[in-house]
């Protein structure tokens, strides 16, 4: 039943994961949209933490994790966010309902193999621009569409008792659309003459690895310290560009009629360079019990760019980010007292995006929640995360967002490859 059951749900993920429009910030305006994925729910919960070894839960964070795996696990989780965009003079709500990632790791005694999608990032934006000279008023507007996916495969082995290594590769892949209509009005509100409208497209691929490394050694009776390390090389991610202009008709900037023919022009294919990333993650506990932990993350990020190079207010430095976290179960072995044997998730991570538009940095904090609520006679569990946070700034004309995200997430769990003691 279990295995009929990830059919159907991979057959509609696969449908659905590339139609959905996953982000609704302005910032996904750059480099390669806004990257969403920071982990499973269960590790968004604790802050984005990847440090904490679980048995019944997939962690893609860290490819060691995977020779932790004690049954084969079916994880899929979707989010709703609710966005409120602020500027010093606008204030808009959006709001976006995503499936997040699909993936499935199988245990094979020491080794451990996991593969899967992920919906990396999104670019999802609607912004509207307007200046006045001379009683002229030219409005401009953007709107971008699209993002970057992963399949991904790994595996990791546990070389010993305490200590486990992985790793695995991954499969960029996707198609990012953005128009720009520019549009003039007189002093009456009137458009004068015609607008212009620039398409353009990016249709990206490219492989990148990812390797990992998971310890873990009991210091006291049932305490445990935990401690994890992933490397991310830097790699490129190649993208063929097209560009076309058009004369519009247009009606808000959303409505147009195109006049004559669109003309293609020139658009240099261009390499983005995805940069190298560093985790360090350590943690202490029991792990039927309780655990906490805390993890960093350097990214080299100031060799960043945009799919195309003609945007004038943006640099790129190198990121960091902090994460806090953990979890409590009161007594997992409770069969009269069902929420004893909840997982009770939080967590807080804070983080230098690297990403600076007209001289101003652009920070992402949040804090977490999170439960693990188990499915009776099994071994799954049902997901559910909390996320509450703010980016960015009001400064300089830019954008603060304030979101809360909901997630909700399977974790599937089964025994396979058994040998059977009766025919």
């Amino acid at each position: 039943m279990i295995k009929k059951l990830i059919v159907s749900i991979c057959l509609l993920f696969s449908l659905v994961s590339f139609a959905q429009e996953g982000t609704s910030s302005p910032y996904s305006f750059y480099g390669i949209g806004d990257v969403r994925f920071k982990g499973s729910i269960e590790n968004r919960s604790m802050g984005s933490m990847s440090a904490i070894p679980d048995s019944i839960h997939l962690n893609v964070l860290n490819p060691a994790m995977y020779s932790s795996l004690k049954l084969t696990s079916f994880s899929i989780g979707g989010t709703f966010a609710a966005n409120r965009l602020k500027t010093n003079t606008q204030n808009e709500k959006a709001q976006r309902t995503t499936l997040d990632y699909l993936a499935v790791g199988i245990p094979l005694k020491k080794l451990g193999v996991g593969f899967g999608l992920i919906p990396y990032s999104s670019v999802g934006y609607n912004i509207q621009n307007s200046t006045t000279n001379n009683d002229l008023t030219t409005k401009k507007y953007y709107t971008g569409t699209g993002g970057i996916n992963k399949v991904f495969l790994g595996f990791g082995y546990q070389l010993t008792k305490n200590l486990s290594l992985g790793a695995d590769v991954q499969y960029n892949f996707g198609k990012i659309n953005t128009q720009n209509i520019s549009v003039l009005y007189d002093a009456n509100g009137y458009q004068v003459q015609y607008g212009t409208s620039e398409n353009n497209t990016s249709i990206a691929n490219g492989v990148n690895f990812n390797f990992g490394l998971s310890y873990k050694n009991k210091i006291y009776k049932d305490i445990s310290i935990f401690s994890s390390a992933t490397y991310s090389p830097e790699s490129k991610l190649n993208l063929s560009n097209t560009r076309t202009i058009a004369l519009v008709q247009s009606i808000s900037g959303v409505n147009n009629v195109t006049i004559g023919d669109p003309l293609n022009i020139d658009a240099i294919n261009t390499k983005l360079k995805l940069p190298s990333k560093l985790t360090f993650g350590l943690g202490i506990g029991d792990s039927k019990k309780w655990v906490v932990g805390s993890e960093i993350t350097f990214q080299n990020s100031s060799n960043f760019g945009n799919r195309f190079n003609d945007i004038n207010n943006v640099t790129y430095k190198n990121a960091t980010k902090f994460a806090f976290g953990g979890y409590y179960i009161p007594n997992y072995k409770s069969f009269s007292h069902y929420f004893e044997r909840v997982v009770y998730r939080g967590g807080f991570r804070h983080e230098n995006t690297g990403l600076i538009i007209n001289n101003k940095s652009i920070e992402d904090t949040a804090l977490t929640l999170g439960l693990g609520m188990p499915m009776r006679g099994t071994f799954s569990n049902i997901n559910l995360g909390f996320e509450l946070g703010n980016r960015g700034t009001k400064a300089e004309g830019l954008v603060r967002e304030h979101y809360m995200n909901f997630s909700v997430g399977l974790s599937l769990n089964d025994k396979w490859f058994q040998k059977r003691k009766f025919n």
